[in-house]
Formats: C-alpha cells, structure tokens, sequence
C-alpha cells in the first residue's frame, strides 16, 4: 500500500465518516465519540453502528438459549459480519443495484401486514423495542439490495441440467439409506482462495482442535458463535431440518454413518474445514396427492360474445349434455380451447396448484361426472366436468424438482462462501476493535 493510497483513503474517509454522522443526526462534537472500528476500502464502521448490530444479535441469541462466549469474541464476529455486509453494498453500488423508495415501502407495508399492524402501529411496536424506524427502513433497503446482488451475481449463473438431477438421485439413494430428513449445525473454518499448504495445515488444526473440545462435552452454539466462518455462526450453527438431497453429497456421507449427537471429523472443501453435528433424523415421507380428470368447454368474450352471450351459450350446452349429448363432441364443436377442443376438452388429470385459483376452487367441489355452472375466470367462460379422482403418489416427482432445487441451494451455497471470501480477501481492511 503507497503513501499515496493511504492519504486518498482518508480523505476518503473523512468524507464517509460525516456524511454517517449527518445520516443519523450526529453534530460535529460527537466525532470523537463515535470512534472508527474497522475501514473497508473506502468506507467504515463506526462504533454506533457494531452497537446496534450487537444488541440485535445478543437479543438473537438470548432468545435461543445459547450460551454467549465472552463479549470480545462475539463482537469480532459480528464486527466481521458488518464488514461483509459493507463489501456486499459496495459492490452492489458498482453494478447498480439499488432500491427505490416506492420498493422499501411496499416491502416494510408486506412486512406490517404479516404481522397484523397497520403501517403506524408497526412502526409504533418497533420504537417501543428500542429500534429506530429509520434504522429499520435502511437495514430492509440492505436486505433487498444483498438479495439482489445474489440473485445478479450467483442465482442467474447456476445451471442444473436434467442428468445432475438423475445422477444426484441416483447418489442420494445410496448415500442415505432409510434416514432422509436430517437436522444439523455446522461449524466452518474458513481458508481463503488458493490457500497456501501452511494455511491449509493451520485451518484443519484448528478445526481439530474445536471437534475435540466439541467430543470432550464443549456447547456446540456457543463454539459456534465464537470460532464458526459459517453464515449461521451467530445463529448457532444451526442449520435447520434438511432432507438428503438437499444436503451437499459430502456432507451425506459423513451423516449416514452418524449417530444423533455425534460430531464429524473435519470435512474439506474449497472454502474451507467444515465441522457438522447430527441433532437428529428421520425417514423418508411419501407425498400422496389427490389428482382430478377434467374436462371443460371455453367460451372467450368479445367485441362480439358478451359475458351475457357466453354465460347462455353454456347453459344451452349443460342442457343439452344433460339431456344426453355428448360433452366430448360439443366440446370439439363449441369449446375455444382450441388446445384442448380437439381431445374433446380433456385437461387430463391435473394436480393441485395446475390450475388457476377460481378454476381449481370450482373443480374442488365437483363431484365426479357432475357438471358446474358455468363461470367466469381471466380466460373467459367455462363449463366443467370432473370424470374421476384418484390417490397418486408423486415422490418421485416430488424428488425431482427438490433435488434440482438442492443442487441450486448447493451450489448457491458454495458459489456464495467463496464470493464472500473473494470480496474479503480482495479487500483493504483494517480492524480497530483493540485500539484506544
């Protein structure tokens, strides 16, 4: 580093750090206060900011019962966590991501209405916590912004193709005999990219050094919070209930040996020394469905057909299928579909979630061989008749489109941990938690 970029990272700096303070409010005489403790590149975080990060995530942590390391540790970690969030911004900032407030609101109204508040009772419930709306409204803006820079940068570059999905299937019924649905916590030593063989060397010792403590009766939260690399450090570790194929391979051939309670030996991966506990399992679950036959003749409206006329034209066909007409050979006559007029207005059998909502709902309620009234969806007017129902098991196809979201949770995951550690290893940082 040249004199010259020291002396333009803080003039850099000294412009960070008042438009900060002017964002929350902060005069001038409060700058020796709210000291620096960390610069990344050409931004900073103050010591406000890791406050408020701490009290969310000490509240977190209370809430789950997990037993705190000592207060340094943990302020490193979620210091680490801070400069990660600011890398992740920035380099948002530089493809042009952004959030426009006309997002941010509809975003934080979604998130009052889930919890049952209007607007002002949220924001009201949210001061009452101590927690400053505006504060609030920025930490949501980051989320969607983070969220986005995934999607850009990750997300849209993972391709899965039909034989990863056989073969990933295929390994999966191997691997996992009859435990499917595992839950685990995780532990990550992390080493950056292209790791030398002495950094290599470093990290697995560590990680040894944390499974023997962990074997010798150590709280795996609380080593996780203090030593993990992991995304979910501060939560613990815990990586919730998972099936197999939603797990990387490696990691289903170490848990399908495992006992409940054991902890693995060390895991190597390109992003570093992983270290999982099983806290439980359980077996595979069959997904059996209720399927319907259908069959329906479309009457669209238009500058010609009103909803009047295709409403009466649909009643004379019911009272003539009534009367014993075919509904098949009126439907080849009559239906607009012509997608489906010419098999006599078969949909064929039709899983829940096939059909649009007002469709699915008129269907639900028929009997087999009976006939709706007709009714209107986005699509036009219809008359429908369900021919028969019947119990299918679709584990299977069920197991293929959750492996194929595995593979992309798998690789999003793997993709994610090495742009994290590109972006920090790439980076000028400089913490000053121990400074006075």
């Amino acid at each position: 580093m040249t004199i010259f970029m020291h002396a333009k990272k803080l003039r850099a700096l000294v412009l960070g750090m008042t438009c900060l303070l002017a964002a929350h409010g902060v005069n001038a005489e409060v700058t020796q206060v709210d000291r620096i403790v960390a610069l990344i590149n050409d931004d900073i975080v103050a010591q406000s900011e890791l406050d408020r990060e701490m009290k969310t995530i000490l509240i977190q942590l209370q809430q789950s019962n997990t037993n705190l390391p000592s207060m340094d540790t943990l302020r490193k970690q979620v210091l680490e966590r801070l400069v990660l969030k600011k890398l992740q911004l920035a380099a948002a900032a530089q493809v042009g991501i952004n959030v426009g407030e006309d997002v941010l609101a509809q975003a934080i109204n979604n998130i009052a209405k889930k919890n049952n508040l209007t607007l002002s009772e949220f924001r009201q419930a949210l001061e009452q916590q101590g927690v400053s709306f505006n504060s609030y409204r920025e930490d949501i803006r980051s989320q969607i912004i983070l969220a986005k820079l995934q999607d850009q940068e990750i997300r849209n570059r993972i391709r899965v193709t039909d034989q990863e999905v056989d073969v990933f299937l295929t390994q999966h019924a191997k691997d996992s005999g009859s435990r499917n649905n595992y839950h685990l916590s995780h532990i990550l030593v992390a080493t950056p990219e292209g790791a030398s063989p002495e950094q290599l060397q470093n990290a697995q010792a560590k990680a040894e050094s944390i499974i023997k403590r962990l074997r010798e009766g150590a709280d795996f939260k609380s080593l996780a919070v203090a030593e993990s690399d992991g995304n979910q450090a501060l939560e613990g570790g815990d990586l919730g209930w998972r099936p197999a194929n939603q797990l990387p391979t490696i990691f289903v051939e170490q848990v399908r040996d495992m006992g409940v309670g054991d902890i693995s030996d060390p895991i190597h991966t390109p992003s570093g020394f992983h270290i999982i506990k099983l806290n439980e399992a359980e077996g595979e679950q069959r997904h059996i469905i209720t399927q319907t036959h259908v069959r329906h003749i479309l009457i669209n409206t238009n500058e010609v057909t009103s909803d009047n006329d295709a409403r009466t034209r649909l009643l004379q066909l019911k009272m003539r299928i009534e009367n014993g007409d075919d509904f098949a050979n009126l439907a080849r006559s009559h239906s607009d579909d012509k997608s489906t007029a010419i098999s006599g207005g078969d949909l064929g059998w039709t899983t829940p979630g096939d059909l649009f909502p007002q469709f699915e709902q008129v269907v639900k309620e028929l009997q087999p061989n009976q006939l709706s009234e007709p009714f209107r969806t986005d699509l036009g007017w219809h008359l429908v008749q369900v021919m028969e129902r019947r119990e299918h098991d679709n584990t299977a196809t069920i197991q293929k489109a959750e492996a194929r979201k595995a593979i992309i949770k798998r690789k999003m995951e793997e993709e994610s941990e090495l742009y994290l550690r590109r972006l920090r290893d790439e980076a000028y940082v400089d913490m000053r938690l121990d400074d006075n």
